[in-house]
């Protein structure tokens, strides 16, 4: 038992020690920009974040005074994170528990005690719905999109979405979108008006755009998979015009069972009329296959 214990705390101690400072000032960051989007833009004009967020802000709507957005953010955010503990790890829970915190105390700050006047207009777009959806989706994306990239997430659905939608045989995606339409059709019947809730759609969209490029960069990586019976060539040329080094792997044709050889190799999204180039110059009969790469894991030796 003893044994077991002490194994426990030093897992939690080596866990704990992976929590890097850099990550903090990034999340605070991310915070106060996810805050100011929705406060400033979003919730004057009554438009609605995606997912907890947006609940959120339709119960402060619907609630006494005293129950505000900031405490909403913590009261439903809070337990899906410590839900998803186990599933997600404890940086991760920590990294969103502070991301969450921030975002939830920031946005008091703006609406209860900053002197801004949050009534009816946005004090930035004033009532242009157009204009508070883009923007209001636009600055919140790239706090949720910050936060994703320093290791957590300021929003639960993104925890409920990886715990249940492999369980009721549905993508992340569907997951997240069918928990937003639910939340939006939710928001017209409450304030008896489907313009809003149709608004928001353009908010949730934009910012789970903005997520992607914050993610995943606007040169993320492609894998380009070419079968050729000229793989060394190829290869060597690739790599003289890249600088990168791919991987040559053996394979039969399905058809002709003939010998041919794939090269795996990756690049971004401005270097493939090059790459096609390249190869098409030495095997004009050489097949090229190319797919999105999320992200790309390199250890030094």
């Amino acid at each position: 038992m003893k044994r077991k214990k002490k194994r426990k705390t030093n897992l939690l101690i080596k866990e704990l020690s992976e929590l890097n400072p850099l990550h903090f000032l990034f999340l605070t960051i991310a915070g106060v920009i996810n805050a100011f989007g929705v406060t400033l833009f979003l919730f004057p004009v009554k438009l609605y974040d995606s997912g907890i967020s947006g609940l959120s802000m339709l119960l402060d709507q619907v609630t006494p005074p005293a129950l505000t957005l900031s405490v909403f953010l913590l009261v439903l955010n809070v337990p899906v994170f410590l839900f998803g503990l186990k599933k997600q790890g404890l940086v991760f829970t920590i990294y969103s528990l502070y991301a969450v915190s921030v975002y939830s105390l920031v946005s008091f700050l703006i609406m209860h005690v900053l002197p801004i006047n949050l009534n009816f207009v946005s004090p930035l777009a004033g009532s242009d719905l157009l204009l508070c959806a883009v923007f209001g989706g636009l600055i919140s994306g790239i706090g949720s999109g910050l936060t994703i990239r320093f290791g957590g997430a300021i929003d639960g659905i993104d925890i409920l979405s990886v715990i249940f939608a492999k369980k009721i045989g549905i993508s992340i995606g569907s997951f997240v979108m069918i928990f937003n339409t639910i939340l939006y059709i939710i928001c017209g019947i409450v304030v008896k008006s489907w313009i809003l809730p149709l608004y928001s759609i353009v908010t949730y969209f934009i910012g789970s755009k903005t997520v992607d490029f914050i993610v995943e960069g606007f040169d993320r990586s492609m894998c380009a998979m070419i079968v050729t019976n000229k793989a060394p060539e190829i290869s060597d040329a690739l790599s003289e015009n890249f600088k990168a080094s791919g991987t040559i792997v053996n394979a039969i044709g399905g058809y002709t069972r003939d010998e041919k050889q794939i090269i795996y190799f990756i690049v971004n999204h401005f270097q493939i009329s090059k790459l096609k180039t390249i190869v098409t110059d030495i095997d004009n009969k050489a097949f090229i296959s190319l797919q999105d790469v999320s992200d790309i894991v390199k250890h030094s030796t």
